[in-house]
C-alpha cells in the first residue's frame, strides 16, 4: 500500500517521537494510584514516589534531614501552637531556600540510567503534564517540575488553611472562617490527624499530605470527579473513539468534537441552569445534523458555591433524557471551572482517547459566551490564566458556532489551580 506523503510524515513523526521520548504519546496512560486527587495536582510527586526513585531520595542525607525537619514539627506543633492556626500550618510550606535545596539535591542524584532517569524518560515526557518546559534538558526538566509541584503545594495551604483568596474567591475559596477561635482548633485536629497517621517517608510526603487533608477538610475533591473518567462516564464514549480507528473514518465528519461549555445555575437546589439546557440543544442540532461523531460537555461543580451539581453530568443526562443523543456520542469533562478551561481540557480528552488533535473542533454555545470566546480580551485572559493559548480559533460559522484547533499545550498542569489542575 502507498502512503500519501502527509501520512507517511505524521507516521515517521509519531514513531520517532515514541522512539525517542521527545514529546506527549498518546499510548501513555496515566498512573491512578495511590491518590486520584494527588495524581491530578501533584504529578510529578507522585511519580517521585515510585520505588526505584523512592530509594534514591531517601538515602540521601540532606533529603532525610528535610523530612525529618517537616515531621518533626507535626509532633511539635499538637504540644506548642494551642489556637494559633497559622502556627500549625506555615512550617509545612517549603521555603525558597527548601525548594532551591532540594533543586540542587535532584540535579546531584540525577542520571539518566537510575530510578529519576526512567521516571522522566517513562513517565514525566511523555505524560506531557509539562509540555512547556520540554526544551528543557531531562535533568532540568525533573527540576522545574519539582519547583512548580512545590508552588502549588504551598498554594493549597495558603488558601485551603491559611484563607488566602484563591484566583476565583467566589467559587474556590476556604470553606471557613479562618478568624474565628473554632478554625485554630480545627488546625490542630488536621495537624494531630495527620501526625498520627503520616506513613510515608518521602521529604515532600508530610507536607503534600499536609495539603491534601486540607483539601478534603474543605470539601474539595473536584478535581478526581468521575476519575479514571475513560472507565466511568466516558467508558462508552472512549471505546466509541476507538472504534473509528482510521484517517478516512475520521473523514466522514467536519469536525472531531462539538464542545458545549456549561453554565452553572445562581440557585443551588437547581442542577441544570437554563442556558445549560439550550446550550446542550444547540450542540445535539449539530450533532444530529452530523457535523462530529461526538459532543463534548464541559464544566465542573462550580456555581453556586460549593454545589454538588456538576454541570456536565447534568448536561449529559439532559443530552441522553430529553434530547435522545446516545451515550457513546457524548464525553463528559467534569472539571472545568471557567470558560478557558472549557477549551484546555477538552484538548486533554481529545489527545488522551486518541482523537485527531490535527482536526478541528466546533464549539457552540449561546451567543454571548461564543462571542466571547471568539474575542481577542478571551485570548489575553487565556495567556494570562494559563500562559498560553489551549486553540487557535479557526472559521465563524453563526453567533453561535466557532472553529478550534486544539493546541497540546493544554496537557501542562496548572500548578496553581488545585480543584482544576
Amino acid at each position: 500500500m502507498r502512503l500519501r506523503p502527509t501520512t507517511l510524515i505524521l507516521v515517521l513523526f509519531c514513531s520517532q517521537a515514541y522512539a525517542q521520548q521527545t514529546g506527549p504519546q498518546v499510548s501513555y496512560k496515566p498512573i491512578y494510584n495511590p491518590s486520584t486527587v494527588q495524581l491530578k495536582i501533584f504529578y510529578a510527586l507522585a511519580l517521585l514516589e515510585s520505588p526505584e526513585a523512592s530509594r534514591i531520595l531517601t538515602n540521601d542525607p540532606a533529603l532525610r534531614s528535610l523530612y525529618k525537619k517537616k515531621n518533626d514539627h507535626l509532633n511539635r506543633a499538637v504540644k506548642e501552637c494551642g489556637g494559633d492556626a497559622g502556627c500549625y500550618t506555615g512550617p509545612m510550606k517549603f521555603t525558597q531556600d527548601e525548594i532551591k535545596l532540594v533543586s540542587g539535591r535532584l540535579s546531584a542524584l540525577y542520571k539518566k540510567d537510575n530510578g529519576l532517569g526512567k521516571l522522566v524518560s517513562e513517565d514525566l515526557i511523555p505524560s506531557g503534564t509539562y509540555i512547556l518546559y520540554d526544551s528543557l534538558s531531562p535533568e532540568e526538566l525533573l527540576v522545574k517540575a519539582w519547583e512548580l509541584e512545590a508552588q502549588g503545594l504551598n498554594h493549597t495551604i495558603e488558601v485551603y488553611a491559611e484563607g488566602k483568596k484563591p484566583n476565583y474567591p467566589a467559587i474556590d475559596s476556604i470553606a471557613f472562617d479562618v478568624k474565628s477561635r473554632s478554625f485554630g482548633t480545627l488546625a490542630y485536629d488536621v495537624t494531630e490527624t495527620l501526625r498520627q497517621e503520616q506513613t510515608r517517608n518521602s521529604f515532600f510526603g508530610p507536607s503534600m499530605q499536609y495539603a491534601l487533608l486540607w483539601l478534603e477538610v474543605n470539601g474539595r475533591s473536584e478535581a478526581a470527579d468521575y476519575e479514571p473518567l475513560r472507565y466511568t462516564e466516558n467508558k462508552a464514549a472512549f471505546l466509541h473513539a476507538k472504534s473509528i480507528d482510521s484517517l478516512a473514518s475520521w473523514g466522514k465528519f467536519k469536525y472531531s468534537v462539538i464542545l458545549v461549555p456549561g453554565s452553572g445555575p445562581s440557585d443551588p437546589a437547581v442542577a441544570l441552569s437554563p442556558v445549560g439546557m439550550l446550550r446542550c440543544r444547540l450542540g445535539a442540532l449539530r450533532y444530529f445534523e452530523g457535523l462530529a461523531p461526538f459532543i463534548v460537555v464541559s464544566g465542573g461543580r462550580v456555581h453556586p458555591f460549593k454545589t454538588q451539581y456538576s454541570e456536565a453530568y447534568e448536561m449529559k443526562k439532559y443530552l441522553m433524557d430529553e434530547l435522545h443523543v446516545p451515550e457513546k456520542a457524548i464525553i463528559l469533562e467534569p472539571h472545568a471551572r471557567h470558560t478557558t478551561t472549557n477549551l484546555r481540557n477538552t484538548v486533554r480528552l481529545l489527545f488522551r482517547y486518541g482523537m485527531p488533535v490535527e482536526k478541528p473542533g466546533l464549539i457552540t454555545t449561546t451567543r454571548s459566551q461564543s462571542l466571547s470566546i471568539g474575542s481577542a480580551a478571551f485570548a489575553e485572559r487565556c495567556r494570562r490564566e494559563l500562559g498560553y493559548l489551549p486553540y487557535r480559533l479557526g472559521e465563524r460559522l453563526s453567533d453561535t458556532d466557532l472553529e478550534f484547533l486544539p493546541s497540546l499545550n493544554s496537557l501542562q498542569i496548572d500548578h496553581d489551580e488545585p480543584l482544576d489542575p
